[in-house]
Order: structure tokens, then sequence, then C-alpha cells
């Protein structure tokens, strides 16, 4: 089902304007019925102006009509024409507002310290800081590296803690992939050489 622009605004306009059920609303625009009854009522979305799904090219006027009409109808959602031309917005850098940026190196001496299987990319990734800081801080010839203290980057607020621990699980997961395939390479101690090799 393809999802509906402003679904609060649409479900508020068709509650005004419209006979449908709260299932028939809350269907189409992907809310819980109560959510719907509540907006009828006048206690959610209160100060959210209606939104129109026809002229909004979401749902034509006979499959309104045909769903006032009967109300074990469900309505669908139309394919905007524009849909093709919308590309996903490509996530930026991480912001770091300005007040915790001194913290980034102190967040970064955390991870070299507790946790060395971590990689660079998924450091700066993590903070938002550049590869080139990070080696900085793991070599100690980062400008301020006298005053560095490995510092959790959860306590100081510029990573959460699950986004933390789904870090290093994917690195301790690639750690023990790459240490299985080592193993399975490099033999398991010395081997005899023949007479003729000696």
């Amino acid at each position: 089902m393809t999802e509906i622009l402003y679904p609060k605004a649409t479900a508020v306009w068709l509650v005004d304007n419209t006979s449908l059920t709260f299932e028939q609303i809350a269907d189409f625009c992907g809310l819980h019925p109560l959510e719907v009854k509540g907006i009828a009522d006048g206690e959610v979305a209160r100060d959210i102006r209606g939104a129109d799904p026809i002229a909004n090219g979401q749902l034509t006027r006979e499959d309104l009509d045909a769903a006032q009409a009967n109300p074990a109808y469900r309505m669908t959602a139309q394919k905007s024409r524009h849909a093709p031309d919308v590309k996903p917005a490509k996530k930026g850098p991480r912001y770091t507002p300005v007040s915790r940026r001194q913290d980034r190196p102190d967040a970064i001496a955390w991870f070299v310290r507790n946790h060395p299987e971590v990689s660079d990319a998924q450091i700066s990734k993590a903070l938002g800081t550049t590869k080139a800081t990070i080696d900085q801080v793991r070599n100690r010839t980062h400008w301020n590296s006298v005053n560095i203290k490995p510092v959790d980057p959860v306590s100081l607020g510029l990573v959460g803690q699950l986004e933390l621990d789904a870090i290093v699980r994917v690195a301790a997961e690639k750690k023990r992939k790459d240490d299985a395939r080592r193993k399975t390479v490099e033999p398991e101690g010395p081997t005899l050489m023949s007479e003729g090799e000696a």
C-alpha cells in the first residue's frame, strides 16, 4: 500500500468532511482506530489543519463515494505522479553541537582503549570525526593529547547506548570471523620438513 502524505491531517479532513467509519479512516491513513476516534472527539490533533486527500491526488472522488456507501469498503491511496522524481535524501555527516566537539577526542580515546576491534571508519561515522583525528589520538600526536582522558561516548552524549552496542557487536562479529578465517589458513604449529628440504 502506498503511504499517504500527512496521515493525521488527512484523517482530520476525512473526519470533518465525510461519513466514513473510524476503521475506514484508520486503515487509509495508517493510524489506530482509537486515534481516529480521539481526532473526532477533539482530543487528538486539535491544532492540525485538515489536508484534502482528493486535492493532494492521494484519493479519487469515486473511491471516497464508494467507501461512504459501503462501511466494509477499504480505500486505497493513489500513487503520486511525482513519486519517481523524488530521490531519497542522502544522509549527511553526523552533526555534533559546538559545545560537545571538544569531547570527541575523549570518546575516541575510549574506543581505542576499550574496543580496539572497532574500525576507524565506524568510530568516524559514530562520532562525526575524521580519521586523521583518530590517528592523532591513537598516536598521541593530538594537539591536546595531555588533557585527553578516555570517557564513554554515551555519558558524553555523542552516541546513544543502543547505537554503541550495535557498533561494538558488529566489530566483535567481524573480528571473530577474521580470526576464524586466519585460523583455517595458517598452520597450527611447526611442521616437519622432509629430508630433502633440510
